[in-house]
C-alpha cells in the first residue's frame, strides 16, 4: 500500500499532466463483461494513446441503469470491467480512471444540460430509437433515462474540457448533439465548454455480430454465440467462431455481399497483424471451416494474454493498487469537474449565497 506522500506526489503528477496535454476523454458501461468488440473497437486504443493524450477513462455506471440492474450483479460487473481496462493495458498511474458515479457533477450538469436541449433533438436519436423499439418487444417500459442519456453523455464530456472522444459509427449522433448543446450554451453564457471533436482511427476495428452479421457485436445480445467476452475461453471461443454465421459460398472473400466472411476477415485482421490481400491469399482454396478455425486459434490466444493479466490483477497487492488508483482518479475528476460545474452555475444565475 503507498503511503499519503507517494499518493500526494503521484497526484501532483497527473494533475501536471492535465494541464500541459489535450484531453482525451471515454467510458463504457458495466453492463456485463466486455466484449472482443469492445477490445478492437475501443481499448486497444484506449492503450495506443494513453501516453499521447490526457487520458480520462470511466465506468459508465450511471449509464448503464438505463435498463433494470440487479444491485449486486452491477457491482460485480462494475469490478470485472475495471479489472479488464487494467489487463488490457490501461495505466491507473498514467490515467484519471473512476467510476462515473462517484462524480456527483456528472449528474448535475446533465439536468442543467436537459434545460438547454430540445426534444426533438433526442427523439432523432438513433440508438434511442433501436433501443426503446427492443424493450417495447420484450414488453418492457421504455424509461425517461434511455430516452435523456445522450444529454448525460454530453456532460460527460464537457465537465473536463475535453478536446477529442474517441467515437465509432454509432456514437457520431451522439457527439453532434454534445456540440451542439455546447455551443448552444456557449452562444448565451460565454466560452465555458470546449467544443469536442470526435477522434477516429483506422486500428479501430467495428466487429459485427457472429449470429447477425448485419448488426454490431454487443454483449447485451440475447444470443450468447453473437459474441465473444474478453473472458471466454478457447474451447468456447473456438465453438462460438464455427457457427459463426457466413452465407452459401465457399470463398474466402472480402466483399459487401458476404458479410459473414467480411466480418471474420475483419476479426482476424485486427488480431494477426495482417491485411485482407494477404488473408485472401492465405485461405485461397480453403474451406471456410479451415478459415474459422484460424480465426479462433488466433483471437483466442490474444484473449489468452488478457485474461492472465485478469487473473494476476484480480487478488493481492495489485488488486489493492487499483483501488488506490480508482480513489485518485475520483478526487481528480471531481476537482476538475466541480470547478467547471461552479462555472455554470455562476453564469446561469445560481446564487452561492446571500450578499
Amino acid at each position: 500500500m503507498k503511503s499519503t506522500a507517494e499518493r500526494e506526489h503521484n497526484l501532483e503528477h497527473l494533475e501536471k499532466e492535465v494541464r500541459t496535454m489535450k484531453t482525451m476523454l471515454s467510458g463504457i458501461q458495466p453492463s456485463g463483461i466486455l466484449t472482443l468488440g469492445n477490445y478492437l473497437g475501443a481499448l486497444r486504443n484506449w492503450r495506443d494513446i494513453q501516453y499521447e493524450y490526457n487520458c480520462i477513462y470511466f465506468v459508465a455506471d450511471l449509464h448503464s441503469i438505463t435498463q433494470p440492474q440487479d444491485p449486486e450483479i452491477l457491482r460485480e460487473n462494475t469490478k470485472k470491467v475495471i479489472l479488464q481496462y487494467a489487463a488490457c493495458g490501461i495505466d491507473f498511474d498514467n490515467n484519471i480512471v473512476f467510476l462515473q458515479s462517484q462524480v456527483h457533477e456528472h449528474a448535475e450538469l446533465g439536468w442543467l444540460l436537459n434545460c438547454y436541449t430540445n426534444m426533438g433533438e433526442l427523439q432523432r436519436m438513433t440508438q434511442y430509437k433501436d433501443k426503446s423499439r427492443k424493450q417495447r418487444d420484450k414488453g418492457n417500459s421504455v424509461l425517461v433515462g434511455l430516452f435523456d442519456y445522450p444529454v448525460l453523455m454530453a456532460a460527460d464530456i464537457l465537465l473536463y474540457d475535453s478536446d477529442f472522444v474517441p467515437v465509432g459509427d454509432d456514437q457520431r449522433q451522439h457527439l453532434e448533439l454534445t456540440r451542439d448543446v455546447a455551443a448552444r450554451f456557449n452562444s448565451k453564457y460565454g466560452d465555458i465548454f470546449t467544443i469536442p471533436d470526435g477522434y477516429y482511427t483506422e486500428s479501430g476495428a467495428r466487429v459485427m455480430s457472429l449470429q447477425n452479421p448485419e448488426e454490431k457485436m454487443s454483449k447485451s445480445d440475447d444470443n450468447s454465440s453473437a459474441y465473444i467476452t474478453l473472458l471466454d475461453p478457447k474451447d468456447v471461443i473456438i465453438k462460438k467462431f464455427k457457427r459463426a454465421v457466413t452465407d452459401s459460398g465457399n470463398e474466402v472473400r472480402y466483399s459487401d455481399d458476404k458479410p459473414g466472411i467480411k466480418n471474420l476477415i475483419n476479426i482476424y485482421a485486427a488480431t494477426a497483424n495482417k491485411t485482407v490481400e494477404e488473408i485472401e491469399r492465405e485461405f485461397d482454396g480453403l474451406r471456410y471451416g479451415d478459415f474459422k478455425l484460424a480465426v479462433g486459434e488466433v483471437v483466442s490466444d490474444l484473449l489468452g494474454e488478457i485474461q492472465k493479466c485478469y487473473t494476476e490483477f484480480s487478488s493481492g497487492e495489485k488488486l489493492q493498487h487499483l483501488s488506490e488508483r480508482l480513489e485518485t482518479g475520483a478526487h481528480l475528476a471531481h476537482t476538475q469537474a466541480s470547478a467547471k460545474l461552479a462555472q455554470c452555475y455562476e453564469a446561469v444565475g445560481f446564487m452561492r449565497k446571500l450578499q
